[in-house]
């Protein structure tokens, strides 16, 4: 049920306005003077139905216009000298409601039937129910006029906010397939650029290490992996504009160390504990963190295995991901960018990080996200988006 600003439901509004104006027109009625004749119950029928008629306006705004006029002119027929208030009503509701060419010939004939209904009934003369006529008429082009303008500027909100709303839809549209083409052309070929990259610049130092000439063919690969990754770079910043829903998560971190032995890292996987559902933002937190670390392991640590570890807890998830690389304590590795965006990922997330050199040589990663905590979506998403940009820059820097 629809309600005005007052909480009002319209139709209880309207029976109002209706009860009210019918009371109106059968006090005046009353109090007016004019010569008893049979027809006086037909005039104070028609005063009161004149104004009931005004309950059904909005549902149907010309029946209710064509009865208060024929109302109009019955009484004023039947010698009750009662202004047509109810017609009034009825016709800047039907103007509103688009009715204007009707309600406008509608209005010429029962403005030009009251000065006949009038001298119908004896109790005016032709001048005076003319000049009663001719002052109802501007009082109803004004109401009219009125009603009109109030109708054409809804109308013309009602477009602007349509077309603002068809061409939010279209732009939405367009930037939900722009953003899910770029997820993935990143999830899918990054990954196998980089390996690719990387198998044929361990193919060539092999190569050249030995003394041997390096066939044409790897050389080729090796310059076409460095054009690709350029490419790819360009294309994904061409399309991404706001990344908001990174599709990988926990359920793809088997594939990420899969991918890490397939360039020759001895990876292993491990996953502890009750698997439960956990919040979006930290569930592709967990892949991008085992990401940048393999990634990393497989750039800069020399190492030979890399071991992954999961524990799912009831209020929590711990990641530990460590390798047998060069790194010692006292030869701790810069953080880079990829290490200061998982750092403030995690924060984000109410969470902790540790990233450092292990006692016994290699490098440690040990991350706790709690699961009963969930950071602002969009603070998530800005850094997923750069953490991508950041990907291809090293990417970039392996050319």
């Amino acid at each position: 049920m629809r309600t005005g600003l007052s909480g009002v439901p319209a139709g209880v509004r309207d029976w109002a306005i209706a009860v009210g104006v019918a009371a109106a027109l059968l006090l005046t009625g009353l109090s007016g003077q004019h010569s008893a004749t049979n027809l006086d119950l037909l005039g104070y029928a028609l005063l009161v139905a004149g104004g009931l008629a005004l309950a059904a306006r909005r549902r149907a705004p010309v029946p209710v216009l064509a009865v208060t006029g024929l109302c109009a002119v019955g009484y004023q027929a039947a010698g009750f000298d009662v202004a047509a208030v109810a017609y009034l009503f009825a016709v800047y509701a039907a103007v509103r409601a688009g009715h204007r060419t009707l309600t406008i010939a509608v209005s010429v004939t029962v403005l030009a039937a009251l000065p006949l209904a009038a001298l119908v009934s004896g109790s005016h003369d032709t001048s005076e129910a003319f000049a009663q006529a001719r002052g109802a008429l501007e009082l109803a082009w004004l109401i009219a006029a009125g009603a009109a303008g109030e109708a054409l500027r809804q109308a013309e909100r009602r477009a602007d906010e349509a077309e603002r709303t068809r061409e939010e839809t279209a732009r939405r549209r367009a930037d939900e397939e722009r953003l899910h083409i770029a997820r993935e052309l990143h999830d899918s070929l990054t990954h196998q650029i980089s390996i690719i990259k990387v198998q044929a610049e361990v193919a060539v130092h092999v190569a050249r290490k030995r003394g041997e000439q390096v066939p044409e063919a790897l050389l080729a690969i090796q310059q076409a992996g460095r054009e690709a990754t350029r490419e790819l770079r360009a294309t994904l910043e061409a399309l991404r504009d706001d990344d908001t829903a990174p599709p990988r998560g926990l359920d793809d971190v088997p594939e990420l160390v899969e991918r890490a032995r397939t360039i020759g890292l001895d990876a292993t996987l491990t996953i502890e504990g009750q698997r439960h559902d956990v919040p979006a933002a930290v569930d592709r937190t967990v892949y991008r963190i085992v990401q940048e670390s393999l990634t990393n392991i497989a750039r800069h640590a020399d190492a030979a295995t890399a071991s992954v570890r999961i524990d799912c807890r009831p209020d929590a998830l711990a990641i530990r991901v460590d390798d047998d690389g060069k790194a010692t304590p006292d030869t701790a590795p810069v953080p880079g960018v990829g290490l200061l965006g998982m750092r403030e990922r995690i924060t984000a997330l109410g969470g902790r990080l540790r990233a450092e050199p292990r006692g016994g040589g290699g490098f440690t990663v040990q991350a706790e996200l709690p699961v009963d905590r969930v950071a602002q979506l969009d603070q998530m998403n800005q850094m997923d988006q750069r953490d991508q940009r950041d990907h291809m820059d090293q990417m970039d820097q392996m050319s």
